[in-house]
């Protein structure tokens, strides 16, 4: 065990939290986990009351298996901790259009079934039916997969930083890594805001969207953006519990609209959009959520759920996406600096595979195949290229 080398993460988000408990299992020592804190850290995207747990990615076979890898971990977290924070509720995704070759439903749906889930069609009247609170008529096709639903996002990370404490792993916040250490071609340690020098074997940066800001190098292929969450609480809770609502998409890539059920604890329903956002820096620009994205919210409201429209809002944040110019994570080792990895470009959609993020990235760390490694490899992207992610509305 003495003879294996020491790990540094920088970042105790869902990437590098994820990571450690791996590297822990694979029988690595002394690994240490850096975050400003605190944990849940207030400021990154893996923080919150809830993320989507859904299989549906389009047309993209890679996706749909390894989130399927994920759901099966999900469930195994869940008896592990001896708690439901991944709550298996279904997922919705509704068009105001009937579904059509190309689409993201359509091909979802199609593609779920060709792995042979289980997806259920969804006209207009079986729509109201099962889900009252959707606008009559506005929504036409869609279907329901109840093998997806939403986890606990900011307790879940409390649970695997807690979890890491316990099995030894050394989680070390109030540490704001701001740079790489380099020396003869290698990463040899790092050094802290708060005025640190801490040196390791290998360093893998987990940092988000900072991530881009501790490795220039990225910055022409990775960049932040905000994007406006809404926590409301509506009059009438019942109309927005599980079964009769679920967590939803609403024609998402040609909206950007999402959300969830009445969260039982919080007691809000939660509305965000995965689209185009706000670029912005991660340290030097307020996250605000501003007028002009309430006044697109309460559009969207008074056309798909009216009982919502005037319902008040409760608290905002703007979620800062580590966005990749294609919407495709970036986990692999740096190919010029040894004993460096990066885990970053979430992209907006990465908590749902939090069960298997840690074996990525540690097989790419150990050299090792891994049938997803190519697609979040180290690549060099030009500046007209587009996102991929199939919900990502463009």
């Amino acid at each position: 065990m003495s003879k294996l080398p020491d790990i540094l993460i920088v970042g105790a988000g869902i990437f590098g939290l994820a990571a450690a408990h791996e590297l822990q299992t694979r029988g690595y020592g002394r690994i240490t986990v850096l975050d400003p804190g605190p944990i849940p850290h207030p400021l990154a995207a893996s923080t919150d009351i809830s993320k989507a747990i859904r299989m549906a990615y389009g047309p993209d076979e890679q996706y749909l298996l390894l989130a399927a890898a994920a759901r099966d971990g999900w469930l195994r977290w869940n008896e592990q901790w001896g708690e439901t924070l991944y709550h298996e509720w279904g997922v919705t995704m509704l068009t105001r259009e009937p579904m059509a070759p190309g689409g993201f439903e359509y091909e979802s749906y199609h593609l779920l079934h060709k792995h042979r889930f289980t997806p259920e069609r969804l006209d207009g009247d079986e729509i109201i039916r099962r889900f009252p609170g959707w606008q009559p008529g506005r929504y036409v096709d869609g279907f329901y997969d109840a093998q997806g639903g939403w986890a606990e996002s900011g307790r879940v990370i409390t649970t695997l930083a807690q979890s890491a404490t316990n099995k030894g792993i050394d989680l070390q916040p109030g540490h704001t890594v701001n740079e790489i250490i380099r020396q003869g071609g290698r990463a040899i340690g790092v050094r802290t805001q708060e005025g640190d020098t801490l040196t390791a074997g290998e360093i893998i940066v987990c940092a988000g969207t900072w991530s881009q800001l501790l490795l220039p190098e990225l910055q022409a292929m990775m960049h932040s953006t905000g994007h406006p969450v809404f926590h409301l609480r509506p009059p009438e809770p019942a109309l927005w519990q599980h079964p009769h609502f679920t967590v939803f998409t609403a024609d998402i890539s040609r909206t950007g609209w999402y959300g969830f059920p009445w969260h039982p604890q919080a007691q809000v329903v939660k509305i965000a959009n995965h689209g185009i956002g706000q670029r912005l820096h991660p340290v030097d620009e307020a996250r605000v959520v501003v007028a002009a994205d309430e006044l697109n919210l309460r559009t969207f409201l008074q056309d798909s759920f009216p009982e919502l429209a005037a319902a008040p809002i409760v608290y905002t944040r703007r979620c800062c996406y580590s966005d990749t110019l294609d919407g495709h994570f970036w986990i692999d080792r740096h190919p010029e600096v040894a004993g460096l990895t990066v885990a970053a470009g979430g992209s907006g959609h990465a908590f749902k595979f939090a069960p298997v993020l840690g074996g990525l990235v540690a097989d790419r760390l150990e050299g090792k195949p891994n049938p997803f490694g190519d697609k979040f490899r180290w690549r060099t992207l030009a500046a007209a290229t587009q996102q991929e992610e199939a919900a990502r509305y463009k």
